[in-house]
């Protein structure tokens, strides 16, 4: 099971690959608004699609999930 699916099972929503700026600004509005937030290591084996970019500078990038709070 991915990691990816573990978190899915704990009821934590995927929202994308951020890196700064952008990144506080969601985690800062997804609380504002009553969300759990949770940042994972970015893993360019979990994703689809183009992400060439992201994995030249994995490092700066996290996967954000979130999930509302109890």
């Amino acid at each position: 099971m991915s990691r990816q699916e573990e978190l899915a099972r704990e009821s934590w929503e995927k929202k994308g690959n951020y890196d700064e700026p952008r990144l506080s600004e969601l985690v800062q509005m997804y609380e504002e608004i009553g969300f759990e937030v949770r940042l994972e290591p970015f893993r360019p084996e979990d994703e689809s699609g183009c992400n060439e970019c992201m994995k030249a500078s994995r490092d700066k990038f996290r996967t954000v999930f979130v999930k509302r709070k109890a």
